[in-house]
């Protein structure tokens, strides 16, 4: 039996430490276009949807979605959780992927490396980063339609409607909870000083010279050794890791 899954990607206009970053455009394609014309080589992905707020600026970016031919809604801004799940409730695929769309330059292969490993394990949430040893920019998350919807209904804290996915994790067995099974999808080494997703100025900075060097075409590995080879890291690396999970979870009440 075929598994049906479904590839969500939140994308917003605002953001504080640089507003438009998904916008922004390396010889005259947006940030947003990359990422998704990485995505679309997905090959164990059904469908892919970008899930953007209902703010009046973020159209923008709903129109987008659709002019380069994929599927998108709009939802809250702050209760990504109910974003997500109203996304893909209807179609209750049998596993959720969630990608963030300040990740340019998202290898492919690696998602659908991460979803068979999901499907081999039958876990209700698979990921990269319960162990962060893969770039940032590079994250993956990979869960159960089952497991987003007893989130959406049971999540309370800011951080675990805001960021999707904390509810579950924080219930894990990884985590020595009992309401989910979690596996880390595990790096060949450590690679987590590595910076390949843009919350600023500095990041942008890289990702530019990435495209411009190598194109768009490379595997996440490919770009991690060109940034240690020509000392990139140099560039963005001091910025903070999750700054905006680590704010949520500052303001949890």
């Amino acid at each position: 039996m075929e598994i049906k899954t479904v590839l969500i990607t939140q994308a917003r206009f605002g953001s504080t430490r640089l507003p438009g970053k998904v916008l922004k455009e390396i010889n005259n394609r947006a940030l947003l276009e990359i990422h998704l014309e990485r995505l679309k080589k997905c090959k164990k992905v059904s469908a892919i949807i970008v899930a953007t707020t209902d703010n009046l600026q973020d159209k923008i970016i709903y129109n987008k979605a659709i002019q380069w031919g994929f599927q998108s809604i709009r939802g809250s801004e702050d209760d990504v959780l109910n974003r997500f799940y109203q996304a893909v409730k209807h179609q209750k695929p049998d596993l959720v992927v969630r990608i963030t769309s300040d990740c340019p330059l998202i290898d492919p292969e690696l998602v659908d490396k991460v979803i068979t490993f999901a499907i081999e394990k039958n876990a209700d949430y698979c990921t990269n980063t319960l162990i962060e040893h893969y770039p940032d920019g590079q994250d993956v998350e990979v869960f159960k339609f089952t497991a987003l919807e007893t989130a959406w209904k049971n999540a309370k804290l800011l951080s675990e409607r805001e960021h999707v996915t904390p509810y579950i994790r924080n219930n894990s067995d990884f985590k020595g909870g009992d309401k989910f099974t979690a596996v880390n999808f595990p790096c060949p080494l450590d690679y987590s000083k590595i910076r390949m997703t843009v919350d600023e100025s500095k990041d942008f900075d890289l990702i530019k010279i990435l495209v411009n060097e190598l194109g768009i075409e490379k595997t996440w590995l490919e770009y991690t050794n060109h940034i240690i080879d020509n000392n990139l890291n140099a560039i963005n690396g001091k910025i903070i890791r999750n700054e905006g999970l680590l704010k949520s979870l500052k303001n949890d009440k």
